[in-house]
């Protein structure tokens, strides 16, 4: 495969193993770019044992994001969260997707799982579906496959602290945004510590923020 993967890391210590390793367990070899924003937990050498090569960025994952895409030379990138864990059988639909002509242009994501046995995890589930099928709003723990030729067309990944994967997808449109069968499972653990409605009730209000032009940094205080 002519594709690279990139992480952006902050303190993901807990995570980044599952993640590297599920890459790694269906495409050995391919290489992966890890943007540390500093993290001061064990993610470096984690990622480094992994055989990761590891970066060192500005925090914020649009910061990190753009510094991983400029470090590689592939002609797809998988732009995947430290915390997400893509599912057995992402290689074949990934090879699938690249494939195909008309996706030169598009983007390609995976479904949405949480990693909780919770009831509400797999509502919280559906209405993501839902939201990416009427919206074109996948968040950046489906994981993004994009070719360097149509990020570069859109604008590239701007350097911003936090949404930067709702501004990418909105500038890609819709149309452009390609849902793709295996599952991108991400730890639910904000969910399980907050409360599955208060962390939701969150993103929702980011977004909003978002799109009524608020203060970024008033958004990522709200976020974490």
């Amino acid at each position: 495969m002519s594709l690279s993967a990139v992480v952006p890391t902050l303190n993901a210590a807990a995570s980044l193993p599952e993640t590297l390793a599920a890459v790694a367990a269906e495409a050995p070899g391919l290489p992966v770019v890890v943007a540390d924003g500093g993290s001061t937990d064990a993610t470096v050498v984690i990622a480094a044992a992994a055989g990761a090569r590891v970066i060192a960025a500005p925090r914020g994952r649009g910061r990190q994001l753009a510094a991983g895409i400029d470090a590689v030379e592939t002609e797809w990138e998988l732009l995947l969260h430290a915390n997400t864990r893509l599912e057995p059988g992402w290689r074949g639909a990934t090879e699938a997707f690249m494939a195909a002509p008309a996706n030169a242009s598009r983007a390609g994501y995976f479904r949405f799982a949480l990693a909780s046995a919770n009831p509400r995890a797999r509502r919280l589930e559906r209405l993501v579906a839902f939201r990416c099928r009427r919206l074109g709003l996948p968040y950046g723990d489906r994981g993004l496959i994009i070719a360097r030729s149509t990020l570069a067309t859109a604008g590239g990944v701007r350097p911003l602290p936090l949404m930067e994967d709702v501004d990418l997808v909105r500038r890609l449109g819709r149309s452009r945004l390609v849902p793709l069968a295996p599952r991108a499972i991400t730890s639910a653990a904000r969910w399980e510590r907050e409360g599955w409605y208060w962390r939701s009730a969150r993103n929702l209000a980011c977004l909003g923020l978002w799109y009524i032009g608020g203060p970024l940094g008033l958004i990522a205080r709200f976020y974490s």
